[in-house]
């Protein structure tokens, strides 16, 4: 072979080794992790339309049903400061998490269900129901008007779900900013998520069980305690709307009775009006750890929005269980047999 010849044959094959690297290097990037890490590309080789197929879910559904936004949001928190974002709180039996009272109000379950057995047609035993719910809580906020946010995916289902675990883990209408910070905390979530993840009382809906320890009334009606951190005369709404106090569990109060179902900074602008719903809320307003935040918040909601999408992606990726952790579930509501 020609010296000449030779140099040619030598650059055509070093250039079709690069390619076959390069190639190779693409390919393995789409492949599924190995590693105990989350993925933006999880199912690009095996269930390439999953997030689409999820999110065509939520938005038919949020159509038909307004409130699905803050339920599916809700069901996030639920599950993830629970046993981690694994989708326990969607098991369904005696004993287990959604068997609690304390999530005997939790809804947007058949938005999960719907999508998880179009998702099994297509893709069967490959997406996890603890994706599912993420993806959707992320889809819901979108479709309420909120920012669009990347999620990595690659969680799997747990097989623990325990009624006991429920109230130790949880946020209560009630608490303290310190007692909500300490939960944040264990959860490797920090004060400002604490006050990012707030702003999900934009959206939802709330029983009158939940507030009504901010106001009292006598054996015939008469008002004799507000909490001093309440407007008054939003007080004296809340008191016609829930004129039983927290026994009537048929009654619902909107969060934002601005824009119920607009994801935007108006739950901010409400604090600032001492028109917060939960005594939890008016605690972000009344800390000079948090008061300046909330100010900041309200007045910018671009600030808001970016801060949701750090905060968001956190909260959906507290206690992952991935690999040969957890299984993926045949059904939401039941581990595999």
């Amino acid at each position: 072979m020609a010296k000449t010849e030779f140099s040619v044959y030598k650059t055509f094959s070093q250039c079709k080794l690069f390619k076959l690297l390069l190639f190779v290097i693409i390919f393995i990037a789409f492949l599924p992790p190995f590693s105990s890490s989350l993925s933006f590309n999880f199912y690009a080789i095996s269930c390439p339309a999953a997030e689409m197929m999820v999110k065509n879910t939520v938005r038919s559904a949020s159509d038909l049903d307004p409130t699905i936004p803050g339920k599916l949001l809700r069901l996030l928190f639920h599950d993830c400061f629970v046993e981690g974002c694994d989708a326990s709180v969607l098991l369904q039996g005696n004993g287990t998490e959604k068997s609690d009272p304390a999530n005997k109000s939790l809804g947007g379950f058949t938005v999960i269900d719907s999508a998880k057995r179009l998702l099994e047609i297509f893709c069967p035993e490959t997406v996890s129901c603890a994706d599912i719910l993420a993806l959707a809580a992320r889809d819901a906020v979108e479709f309420a008007g909120g920012p669009s946010i990347q999620i990595p995916t690659g969680r799997r289902d747990g097989r623990i779900s325990l009624a006991a675990n429920v109230r130790p883990n949880i946020i209560d209408t009630s608490f303290t900013l310190d007692e909500m910070a300490k939960v944040f905390s264990a959860k490797g979530l920090s004060m400002d998520d604490l006050i990012t993840l707030s702003g999900a009382h934009t959206i939802g809906a709330a029983h009158c069980s939940a507030f009504s320890d901010r106001f009292k009334l006598d054996a015939n009606g008469n008002l004799t305690f507000i909490d001093s951190s309440l407007d008054r005369q939003y007080a004296s709404q809340l008191i016609k709307k829930c004129p039983n106090g927290a026994t009537d569990d048929s009654i619902t109060v909107r969060n934002d009775p601005s824009t119920p179902f607009l994801f935007d900074n108006q739950y901010y602008k409400i604090l600032l009006e001492h028109k917060g719903l939960f005594q939890s809320d008016s605690a972000l307003l009344n800390d000079e750890r948090t008061k300046n935040r909330v100010l900041e918040f309200a007045n910018n909601q671009d600030s808001f929005f970016e801060s949701w999408r750090v905060s968001f992606l956190k909260l959906s990726s507290i206690g992952v269980k991935t690999d040969d952790q957890g299984e993926i579930r045949k059904s939401c509501s039941s581990i595999n047999t």
